[in-house]
């Protein structure tokens, strides 16, 4: 299974980003959720499938919650994430 998938960026929160498909946009991201998101910046759009690399999360995953819910929303690293990423933990 592959998808066109859009990409955007939390106009609030830093590294904060909504994986939608690219045809049905943030069309079934709850309202609730848009308004901490805040204003979707886009960053890409890219056609997903589930051998597909992605930097923070498996895209088997974020196709199954774009199939099951319309959106997979990628939260920002935790500390202990950001250290390991950038070679300063064990």
């Amino acid at each position: 299974m592959s998808i066109l998938c859009q990409i955007f960026k939390s106009s609030r929160k830093q590294e904060m980003y909504l994986y939608v498909e690219k045809n049905r946009g943030v069309a079934d991201v709850p309202l609730d959720l848009m308004e901490r998101f805040g204003e979707p910046l886009e960053v890409m759009s890219l056609v997903l499938s589930s051998d597909k690399k992605l930097a923070r999360a498996k895209a088997s995953d974020v196709l199954q919650a774009i199939a099951n819910q319309g959106y997979y929303l990628q939260m920002p690293p935790t500390p202990a994430q950001i250290l390991r990423r950038d070679g300063s933990g064990a």
